[in-house]
């Protein structure tokens, strides 16, 4: 099966890659169809595309959309939109907006437990300081000798109920459905597995999800088990939804899976990208 990596994150967002280091990992790896999704971020795109032509590997528009959903954060996968979509740009630029009002109450929280300046120290991580965020808190405090890794900083202080943990309005799922579909593109569910929904709660979601227009799921994904390959397999059947396959890749030594290493999709199921042909942008 094609090696497509439709799932990663540079330093335009929170990874600390640049999007050519990126697509040279990638290239390096044996992926063959790529996409750089950047939280709420569509900045990198045309040198994305450039350095993955460059690689000589096919290339596919993407981003990754912050949505409040019954009070949990999902993220939605945009992928093969038109980058310069007007109702995209606006749509994005206004869900980061409130990054850095939430970024100084996480600061003040930290701040109420004995750990000072970690708004400062997190800006020293941020390629783009518009998308501040746990992930540029974590490494800060990792740094500060805190705590050893940016695992053990969210499980002690950036999940619900902890000392640096604030809430966000997102964007609505009709919102990010709305704004990639009219975009050109197809909006993707990413790493069902990692949210913390009852059955009934995810069901909603995939009702919803499917219902506004959304059209796929990410199976295979750097997070998921492989219980949750074939369980994720058998809802995008359930719910007649193409397949993504995705690492989530921030960085070398924080990510749990490296680009283009993950196994392929089950092979019952539908790719995304061969419903999005027309869209990848060849070498």
């Amino acid at each position: 099966m094609l090696n497509a990596d439709l799932h990663c994150h540079s330093s335009v967002s929170d990874g600390t890659l640049t999007p050519e280091e990126v697509a040279e990992r990638a290239h390096r790896n044996g992926v063959q169809l790529w996409a750089l999704t950047d939280h709420d971020e569509i900045g990198g795109q045309a040198r994305a595309r450039a350095a993955a032509a460059s690689q000589g590997m096919g290339y596919l528009t993407g981003t990754e959309i912050s949505v409040t959903f019954i009070q949990h954060t999902v993220h939605i996968v945009g992928l093969g939109f038109d980058a310069e979509d007007p109702a995209m740009v606006e749509g994005l630029a206004h869900t980061r907006g409130g990054r850095e009002r939430r970024a100084r109450d996480m600061a003040a929280g930290l701040e109420r437990v004995g750990i000072q300046g970690a708004f400062e120290g997190a800006l020293k991580f941020v390629g783009n300081p518009d998308l501040i965020s746990r992930t540029h808190f974590a490494r800060y405090l990792v740094e500060a000798g805190h705590c050893a890794d940016t695992h053990e900083v969210f499980r002690r202080f950036l999940t619900d109920g902890k000392p640096g943990y604030v809430e966000h309005r997102w964007a609505s799922l009709a919102d990010a459905v709305r704004w990639i579909t009219g975009a050109g593109g197809i909006a993707v569910i990413a790493h069902p597995g990692r949210y913390d929904f009852t059955p009934n709660e995810e069901f909603a979601l995939f009702t919803e999800f499917k219902a506004l227009g959304g059209q796929g799921v990410e199976v295979v994904t750097g997070s998921h088990t492989p219980a949750e390959y074939l369980k994720y397999a058998d809802m995008a059947q359930e719910f007649d939804l193409l397949a993504s396959r995705g690492s989530d890749f921030h960085d070398p030594a924080e990510s749990h899976t490296d680009l283009g290493t993950l196994p392929d999709l089950p092979r019952q199921l539908k790719p995304v990208w061969e419903a999005l042909e027309h869209r990848v942008h060849q070498p």
